[in-house]
């Protein structure tokens, strides 16, 4: 019994010694960015000081609702800085867990596989920050005005003039700002994975590149479905920036799958045909050494 209980504890033990490694480098990363978290906030929201600008609202303004709000806006941009600068220690140990039990086909396709998820998740990242967060910010802010209240002589007969404008002014929080521009972040850096895992589900069989195909007219409705429920609020610009980069995406895994399908078909029959050469070889040799039938 103490056989088979060992290889178990011993596996505990590194389990938690690679979540302690982990969870210091977190700590440590996420104390670093601290000390930088309000010039990392006001990068964050640099889309809108534009949007806020260009829609001639003057000073851009946020607000916070409680005391604590702003503690804890800063210690969240930090805790999302630490992960990214973390991010070399924290995939080193996930590796240093899984790569003993992995084969060493499978360690040779992990590494590149991770790289290239983190490349595509920043991509994606980088993609909304800098080419929807503009126009998202610009379209909600347009509903922003300083004399909607004067209406003069709309029906012509009808004198609908107030007698003092209404100003429409946005009132953003903190936190709010915040939580949204972090949800578009991470939905936009999912999206920009879809490659990857049509990659991973060509690599191991499960789909080919005419299945996707086939899809192809399916997931041009689901991209504009997800597009308009990732989004925040029923902005057209928004949901268009999501939804075309989904279906460019798919259609460029359909390329991948394609790839991918053909490696594999080749390496199938040059394993064919190995195996026509041994049975071959096998029977030649059975015939040149085995016994004469007179």
């Amino acid at each position: 019994m103490e056989d088979h209980q060992l290889p178990f504890v011993e596996h505990l033990r590194e389990l938690r010694k690679r979540l302690r490694t982990a969870v210091i480098a977190l700590l440590v990363a996420t104390g670093i960015a601290f000390a930088f978290s309000e010039t990392l906030y006001v990068l964050l929201a640099r889309p809108l000081i534009t949007a806020w600008r260009d829609a001639g609202l003057g000073m851009p303004k946020l607000h916070f609702g409680s005391l604590t709000e702003p503690f804890w806006v800063y210690f969240k941009v930090s805790m999302y800085a630490g992960v990214f600068l973390a991010a070399p220690v924290l995939f080193h140990q996930l590796w240093s867990f899984i790569a003993p039990g992995l084969y060493e086909r499978e360690r040779r396709v992990a590494i590149p596989f991770a790289l290239c998820s983190a490349l595509f998740f920043i991509g994606g990242a980088l993609f909304c920050y800098t080419f929807v967060l503009p126009p998202t910010f610009d379209f909600f802010l347009s509903y922003s005005s300083a004399n909607i209240g004067r209406l003069q002589d709309s029906f012509g007969f009808i004198d609908t003039q107030v007698g003092a404008p209404l100003q429409v002014e946005p009132t953003l929080f903190m936190s709010q700002y915040l939580d949204l521009t972090v949800k578009m972040l991470l939905a936009f850096g999912l999206v920009f994975e879809l490659p990857l895992l049509i990659f991973f589900l060509s690599f191991v069989g499960l789909v080919t590149h005419r299945g996707l195909w086939r899809f192809n007219k399916y997931a041009v409705i689901l991209a504009f479905v997800v597009g308009a429920v990732l989004t925040p609020g029923p902005d057209v610009v928004s949901q268009l920036m999501m939804a075309l980069p989904i279906i460019v995406l798919y259609n460029l895994s359909i390329i991948v799958a394609w790839v991918v399908t053909r490696r594999r078909a080749r390496a199938a029959r040059k394993a064919d045909a190995a195996l026509v050469d041994d049975v071959a070889a096998t029977g030649n040799d059975g015939d040149a050494g085995g016994p004469t039938v007179k």
